[in-house]
């Protein structure tokens, strides 16, 4: 709940099994189901089977699915709950086709030959500066409480998502970089 108390407005839980940040779907439900109104909660797969999801789904009652693999949009159409489709940005997103995507919003993750998101590193926020997108854009890729002030700044994206930006080591938060990243992300400024 700290996250909560702090002023976070969505929770993102990582059905990914090779992440160091996986929550297991009871786990998963255990949370969720002592969540306050109004804080939307977010389920991360990757390259899962239809299935898996709509299993996960059913254990969690998630709110928002944030598919972070290689989905096809096919694929991605099959839930009838809101959808995030990540895309990782490497060098240009000009031969990005977001509009086959029939999502909810578009999540713009830094590129990694090795992993699917929370690799700590962003990407060049001038490749998308200005771009006007069909779809609201969540930021991530690299985000910590001394660079989101000026990512929110450049990109102006309707939300942020951090991970590893904000842990002491792999998949543990660190309570001062959580409660510095949400206010300055909301706010411009560091807590005093």
């Amino acid at each position: 709940m700290f996250c909560i108390d702090h002023g976070a407005d969505a929770l993102g839980f990582v059905f990914y099994e090779k992440s160091p940040r996986y929550v297991s779907p009871d786990k998963a439900r255990e949370i969720i189901n002592s969540l306050p109104p109004f804080i939307t909660n977010v389920g991360l797969f990757v390259n899962d089977t239809n299935e898996t999801v709509k299993e996960i789904c059913t254990t969690t009652k998630i709110d928002v699915l944030q598919f972070h693999g290689d989905e096809e949009s096919d694929y991605v159409n099959l839930f009838k709950r809101k959808t995030i489709k990540a895309f990782r940005i490497k060098e240009s997103i000009d031969k990005i086709n977001f509009t086959d995507y029939n999502v909810d919003a578009y999540l713009l993750d830094s590129h990694s030959d090795a992993v699917y998101g929370g690799s700590g590193k962003n990407f060049s926020w001038e490749l998308i500066k200005g771009h006007k997108f069909d779809k609201p854009v969540i930021l991530a890729g690299g985000l910590n409480p001394e660079n989101v002030v000026d990512a929110v700044n450049i990109v102006k994206p309707y939300a942020v998502d951090v991970s590893s930006g904000v842990e002491k080591a792999k998949g543990i938060k660190d309570h001062d970089k959580v409660k510095n990243f949400i206010i300055r992300a909301k706010h411009g400024r560091l807590e005093k």
